[in-house]
């Protein structure tokens, strides 16, 4: 199994210099990827123009969005936000896309009424797919509608390994019939595990097939105990899943390399971690996490997806 390591930054306000230490950082010491959250009415920065400045002082290192917000959204406009990213980055993009925080005021950022967002993203996702692979997209659905559309730039690759977040049931249903991989998140090992299978079984329902390689997960890690913010944090984020113990969810760096292991045997090979607390120093944080658990990366080849 192809283990990969990336990291993204705490869930607060990430400075141009913090974004160059941490994006110059991944690079310098071998980690795969960066990833940026979304959401409209908190800190952290749009994932576009975060993913577009670190690929611009960058050569190596990949681009993903954990999650970016599907609904809200134009999909031809999208399809060429990204592919422009994609070919800027010389197709080192990875995007993964959700429903959106369950969060009132994000709800109204998108202007997407919470009961309707699940059908959106179904009707979007393929579009996307279809903008970046298809000369012109005719379509008439429910909510678009395109007559012989023409979206330029096509992606690096002309289409992704596009990938969904998500825990709850319909969500890992979703999953498996229209993504190619599946990115959890605050998950236990056997949640995960359970989340995987739920997952290829969708998609075996369907009549597709998702990789084995295609599964990971956003792992928040901590150092000794959770500050308040955090601590609110992580009761917000498990109100869907349910209680679990802090450990099996967010270990200690210390920690870090026997949850990645257990993730492993759980199925999971692709992970973004991530520390509830902002670190003071970007450089001293990647170092430490490299001789925590970067060792786990599997050498060789960077494969895109």
């Amino acid at each position: 199994m192809i283990v990969r390591i990336g990291m993204a930054p705490a869930a607060s306000t990430l400075s141009r210099d913090a974004l160059t230490a941490l994006t110059l950082g991944l690079e310098r010491e071998g980690f795969d990827s960066l990833w940026v959250s979304e959401r409209v009415t908190g800190p952290a920065l749009d994932p576009v123009v975060a993913l577009t400045y670190a690929a611009a002082l960058t050569s190596r290192i990949k681009f993903g969005t954990a999650v970016m917000t599907l609904p809200g959204r134009s999909p031809a406009v999208l399809a060429k936000e990204l592919a422009s990213l994609d070919v800027l980055s010389g197709g080192r993009l990875l995007p993964a896309f959700g429903l959106g925080q369950r969060h009132a005021g994000e709800q109204q950022a998108f202007g997407v009424r919470r009961e309707e967002r699940a059908s959106i993203l179904e009707e979007a996702l393929p579009l996307l797919r279809r903008f970046w692979a298809e000369d012109e997209v005719t379509h008439d659905g429910p909510r678009f509608r395109y007559e012989a559309l023409r979206v330029l730039p096509k992606p690096a690759a002309r289409g992704f390994d596009v990938w969904m977040g998500g825990t709850s049931e319909p969500e890992l249903r979703r999953t498996g019939r229209l993504s190619d991989g599946w990115l959890a998140a605050f998950t236990t090992p056997a949640e995960g595990e359970r989340g995987r299978l739920a997952v290829q079984e969708a998609a075996a329902g369907a009549g597709r097939e998702i990789e084995e390689e295609h599964f990971g997960a956003v792992v928040p890690y901590r150092r000794g105990p959770l500050p308040a913010e955090a601590e609110a944090r992580f009761a917000r984020v498990r109100r869907v899943s349910g209680p679990a113990p802090l450990d099996d969810v967010v270990p200690d760096l210390d920690g870090l390399e026997a949850h990645l292991k257990r993730l492993v045997e759980a199925g999971l090979s692709k992970f973004v971690l991530a520390p509830l607390a902002p670190p003071e120093d970007w450089d001293s944080e990647l170092a430490d996490v490299r001789d925590a658990a970067l060792h786990l990366q599997t050498r060789g080849p960077q494969a895109r997806g």
